[in-house]
Order: C-alpha cells, then structure tokens, then sequence
C-alpha cells in the first residue's frame, strides 16, 4: 500500500501541514528535532515525495532544460559534465537535450521544456540561430546562454569566453613560430563567436604588418569534415600557406588529416592551431596545439547563475566572460625552418 503525506504525519505525531513544510524546505520555523524525527519516519517507510504536488506548492519544479547543439564534439559533454555536477549539488535534475545543430529542432525542445514547466533552461544555441523563441514570450523561462552570444526574450545572462583574444594569441603563437601565411578554416561567420575570432585572427596579422587576404577565410562548419574539405580546396585553388588557424578543433583534427594525405608534414611544413582543447586533441598526431576554452567551469557556473535567478527572482544578471588559455603541442613548432 503507498505511503502518505498523511500517513508520516500520523507516525510522526504531528500534522500534515508540518510535514508539507519540511518535505518543501520551507521549515524554518520548525524544530530540528522534529525535522529530523519526519525525516527518519519518511526514510523508514520509503516515502518518496510527489513532485508534481510539491511544484504545486513551490512553484518549482527542480529540473533544469540543458540544449546543446553537437553531443558529438567532445566539447559539449564536458560542458554538460559540469552543469550536471552543480544541479546535483544543488538538488536540481537536468533534461538533457541535443539538436544536430538544427534551428527546428531548438523550437521544438524549447517547446517541450516550456510544457514541462522547467524552472530554466540552459542554452548554447545553434550557429545558424539568429532571433528566439514566440513560446518564451508567453512563458517567463530564463534561459543562461552558453558560448553564444545573442539576445532574444528570456535570456538573463551569458557565459561565454573572449573569443577575440584567444584568437589573436592562437595566430600569434603561429606567427612567433615563424609561420607567415596562414589561413583561417572558420566555422559559419553568421555567429558572433566566429566572427570575433575572425577579428582575432586579423588583429594578429595586422601586429605582424601582414596583409589580409580574403582567399585565406575559409566558412563552413564546426566539423571534422569541413576541416579537411578546406585543405583540400585551399591547395586545389593554389593558395600558398603554412599556417592554419582553425575554428574549433574537429576542424583542425580534419585539416591534418588532408594534410597528411597530400604527404604535407606538421608542423615542419604547415602549423596547426585549433580552438576548444578538447581531449582529443591530446590523443590525435602530432598533438594539437589549441586555444583552450574553460567548457566544465561554463557549464558548472551556468547552473550556478540560472538557480540564482530562480531563486532570488532576479530578472538578470552579470555576463560572464571567461579567459582562454594558449596549450602549446606539437603541430606547432618554435623557430620553424620554412622553404
């Protein structure tokens, strides 16, 4: 037979309404010993709270929506590591959601999210996202962005990292090596994170008096395909380099494979700079130098300022720039000997 609210109250000696207050942690003005007297009977009899009753109640639900756009780049499931790790701190759950970086698949996850009356929502939109969500404007959802940086109606704040600046020192470091010509394979310019790291990359080049050239901008996505796809058109269209600077680092795992395929040795004749640092960039040869994004604490301090909105009723907070750091490996190389 199921066990009651009514039922630990009676055990318990003590009326329904002051187990409803410890069950909702609204008990301050209960006793500790009778806190954990209901506590006790509740665990002998394995009393396991309705959560829908207790949302009635508090007008939370305890869960938090987490949308991510790739759960196969290995960038994002550190990122949901640590938004993990501080919900169950927190004693929120997370629905986990992955949109193929797919526009209408966003719609519809914010969608269903919204119907299970999350308390917020954790967000790294799609590259391709450009406005928001109708729903959000007849629900008050508060969504944290993460590595994005756009606005549109729920948003009360965003994690994300200086772009520009991580930028700017992945192709110095190229530069300081001795590479002269080098190319960015970029992921789509539509983003405002690629085309800060477009205004990096030229920043870098202007420090070193080197000419931009259009032609060594390449755009397309944030994959490994697309990063050898790019080797292969820049040296089918002759364009001369031996320095790429890459969008993330799947592309830049892509465009050493071409490189290797077209018997082009890194870092001796073309360095290699990625962005994310995930771990595969360890694992890959040579091993990827990249500009290291800090995704376990974006995802971590994502939770973190979402449950301070939900439960400070906060309408916005601080945006969070986080710091990069250059990880030095070996598709690049000091004082490189170029013909």
């Amino acid at each position: 037979m199921k066990v009651t609210i009514k039922d630990i109250a009676k055990h318990a000696g003590v009326s329904m309404t002051t187990v409803s207050k410890i069950i909702n942690n609204k008990d301050q003005d209960i006793s500790q010993a009778t806190r954990d007297k209901v506590l006790k009977i509740m665990k002998e009899y394995n009393y396991v709270p309705n959560t829908i009753a207790r949302s009635l109640v508090t007008k939370k639900t305890k869960t938090i929506g987490l949308v991510i756009p790739d759960i196969r780049n290995p960038f994002f499931p550190e990122l949901a590591r640590g938004a993990e790790d501080k919900a169950n701190e927190e004693g929120y759950n997370i629905i986990f959601c992955n949109t193929d970086d797919d526009v209408s698949k966003e719609e519809k996850y914010i969608s269903m999210l919204a119907e299970k009356m999350v308390d917020g929502i954790i967000f790294t939109a799609s590259s391709k996202r450009t406005s928001g969500f109708d729903i959000l404007s007849k629900k008050s959802i508060p969504i944290i962005l993460v590595d994005r940086d756009i606005d549109f109606v729920g948003v009360k704040g965003k994690i994300i990292v200086d772009n520009f600046q991580g930028a700017y020192e992945g192709v110095i470091h190229l530069l300081e090596c001795g590479y002269k010509k080098i190319a960015f394979i970029s992921g789509p310019l539509s983003s405002n994170t690629s085309i800060c790291r477009l205004d990096g990359y030229k920043k870098a080049l202007k420090s070193y008096e080197i000419d931009f050239k259009e032609e060594c901008i390449l755009e397309g996505d944030y994959k490994s395909e697309w990063g050898y796809k790019a080797v292969n058109t820049l040296l089918s269209k002759g364009i001369e380099f031996d320095g790429i600077f890459c969008g993330n680092d799947l592309i830049a795992i892509g465009a050493i494979k071409a490189l290797k395929e077209n018997n082009i040795v890194v870092p001796k004749e073309v360095g290699v700079v990625g962005f994310d640092d995930i771990y595969i960039a360890n694992l890959v040869e040579p091993q990827l130098t990249s500009v290291k994004q800090p995704n376990y604490e974006m995802g971590y301090k994502a939770v973190e300022m979402l449950i301070d909105i939900i439960d400070n009723k906060k309408d916005k907070v601080e945006d969070l720039v986080l710091s990069t750091e250059l990880i030095k490996r070996n598709s690049t190389i000091e004082n490189v000997n170029l013909k």
